[in-house]
Parts: C-alpha cells; sequence; structure tokens
C-alpha cells in the first residue's frame, strides 16, 4: 500500500514537472522571433507563412500554447518545420521518428560494452583493496570522469580511424547501407522507423567510434560506484559472522557481499537503460550521426519552435522517467526498503 501511494505520488509530481518547465520552454522560446525571412521565396514559402499563420504564429503567446497543446492532444500534431533548410515544412514528428532508432541502438550498444567492464573492474579494484592494482583502477577511473567524452572522441578519431586503425570516422548513411546490400532487397523509407537498416556488420562498425566514445565514462562511473560499495560491506560484521560460519572468502563475497553491494548499483545501471534514447548531442554531432542529438542543436541553432518544443519534451521526460524508475527500483530489489513508508 505505501509502495502505491509512493508511485501515485511520484507520477503525479513527475507529471506536473514535465507541465511546468515545457510551458517555461514554450514561453521562453517564443520570445525569440521567427525570422520567416528565411523560408524562401515562391509558392512553398507562401504555403508555409500561410500555415504559421493559421498555427497562430501572430497570436499572443497564450493564445499560442492553448492552440499547441490543443494541436498535440487532438490531432497528435507537433507542428511543422521552419527554420531547418532540409526539412522545412514537413512534419517534425516524422523526421523525429526517423532520427530516433540511431539514437537508441547507439546508447544500447554503449550500455552493453559499460556495464559488465565497469562493473568487473569495480568488484576486482575492491578485492585488491590497497593494492597496486586497485590504486592503478582508482587512478584511471578519476582521470577518465575527469575528461569529457569530446576528448576522448578526437583520440578515438586520430588513432582508431586515423592512424593505426581502418574505422570509418562517420557513421554510414541509411543510403550507403541500402546500396552496400543489394541481395537482402533493403529499402530506405524516409520518416520511419528503418531498424532493419541498422543490424548489419557495416553499421555497426561504422558505430563502434562512437560506442567507444561513449562508454568511458560510464565504465569509470560503474567502476567507482562498485567498488566503493563492496569495500564497505567487505568490511562490514556480517561478513566476518559469514567466514565464521565455514564460508569460504569467495563464497562470502557472492553469496552475501555482491548483493548487498549491487543494491545501490543496479538502480543506476536500470535507470541508464532507461535514458538511452536520450542519447549524446556532441557525440552524435562529431561521428555525424542521424540521430536525435544532432537535431535538437540545429533546432537551437535555428531557432525551430515546433523541433525545439518536441525535443526539449522527449528530454526531458526520459529524465523525469529515469528518475522514477531509479526510485521505484529500490524498493524491488531490496525487499527491506519500503519507499513511501513513515
Amino acid at each position: 500500500m505505501y509502495m502505491f501511494k509512493y508511485c501515485c505520488k511520484r507520477i503525479g509530481l513527475m507529471i506536473m514537472t514535465f507541465v511546468i518547465i515545457i510551458v517555461m520552454c514554450f514561453v521562453l522560446i517564443k520570445l525569440l522571433p521567427v525570422d520567416t525571412t528565411t523560408v524562401g521565396i515562391g509558392e512553398d514559402a507562401t504555403k508555409l507563412l500561410q500555415q504559421l499563420e493559421a498555427r497562430g504564429y501572430n497570436k499572443p503567446i497564450p493564445e499560442q500554447l492553448f492552440l499547441y497543446a490543443r494541436r498535440i492532444v487532438l490531432n497528435g500534431d507537433f507542428g511543422i518545420c521552419v527554420n531547418i533548410p532540409e526539412y522545412r515544412n514537413r512534419p517534425v514528428w516524422n523526421i523525429f521518428i526517423e532520427k530516433l532508432p540511431p539514437t537508441i541502438l547507439i546508447n544500447i550498444y554503449s550500455s552493453l560494452f559499460a556495464v559488465p567492464i565497469g562493473i568487473a573492474l569495480g568488484i576486482f579494484a575492491a578485492l585488491k583493496k590497497n593494492r597496486w592494482q586497485d590504486h592503478l583502477i582508482s587512478t584511471s577511473v578519476m582521470v577518465v570522469i575527469s575528461v569529457p567524452s569530446f576528448v576522448y572522441a578526437s583520440l578515438i578519431l586520430y588513432l582508431l580511424c586515423f592512424k593505426y586503425g581502418n574505422l570509418p570516422m562517420q557513421v554510414s548513411s541509411l543510403p550507403d547501407i541500402v546500396a552496400a546490400y543489394p541481395e537482402k532487397n533493403l529499402q530506405y523509407i524516409p520518416e520511419t522507423f528503418n531498424w532493419s537498416l541498422y543490424f548489419n556488420s557495416k553499421m555497426f562498425v561504422s558505430m563502434i567510434p562512437a560506442i567507444l566514445s561513449m562508454s568511458f565514462g560510464s565504465i569509470a562511473g560503474y567502476a567507482r560506484g562498485v567498488r566503493a560499495e563492496l569495500t564497505e560491506v567487505l568490511t562490514s560484521e556480517f561478513m566476518l559472522l559469514a567466514r565464521t560460519k565455514g564460508l569460504t572468502k569467495s563464497q562470502a563475497t557472492v553469496r552475501h557481499a555482491m548483493r548487498n553491494a549491487m543494491v545501490p548499483i543496479f538502480p543506476a545501471i536500470i535507470g541508464e537503460f532507461i535514458s538511452v534514447m536520450s542519447g549524446s548531442l556532441i557525440i552524435e554531432n562529431i561521428f555525424s550521426i542521424p540521430g536525435v542529438g544532432g537535431l535538437y542543436l540545429s533546432a537551437i541553432n535555428a531557432p525551430d519552435y515546433d523541433f525545439f518544443m518536441l525535443l526539449s519534451g522527449f528530454y526531458l521526460a526520459i529524465g523525469l522517467a529515469a528518475g522514477l524508475v531509479i526510485d521505484l527500483s529500490y524498493g524491488f530489489i531490496d525487499p527491506r526498503i519500503r519507499m513511501g513508508a513513515k
């Protein structure tokens, strides 16, 4: 009962937070004037300007907010692109759907690569506490965490893609994938989920540099967290009791220490898998990944109202959902924890 009340309370707070932030974003972005002089000339430009007027772009901001929310709720219409030339006069939702698969895939690959390596390094460092292995791993972790991901991306581009390796410097485009596998009869259909185009060796190899760049920080974070938690558990009194009852060091570590140390670690892993769709803005831009991250940067630089609002809502929802899942997972992972209980 406590858990149910807590879930309802957190979901309500999450929705309220989402609405408040989205309204703030809408008002702030609408205070910036839209440059309609960049839409070009001719019949297409005239139609676009007419659509903007019909959507209430020339009305007061509160009325624009009401019309925007009503279009989304009743028609599922998130607007059209205005100031990004390659997507102009196209529905922003369709473009977002097309860009979402590479963002999801690149983050899933990096998570699958980082989680086992990070946990293994953390366990090894904890078991070798205060030895040279522990000092080496801990020092490396601090260095990796302190360096931004785009620095690793630059090093990987130079070492693995240019100097000593043969990896591509950019992620393969979908038309290139279709041309590389004519025997599979692949089809590139714009503005749709083209999942089949991403599951092949050429696409995976082209993603390796981006996967490595995104994994270093996660590996270091997991290693530091596991090492800290496991070190504390190994020095607990119940571990001494387990040893006195006849368990070997390895048995006590696996049966008792690991289970208790993973309680704060597993929610972080679950939260990362929930938030994989959020992507990495900088990494996607460096490796020319046709994902949501680069689209968000273009929407901010343009600026494009509808794209900015859709992508801001997307990133905000993912962040709030990840935080909610992390909090709720504590109660399911450890039965002793009762979320919401007095």
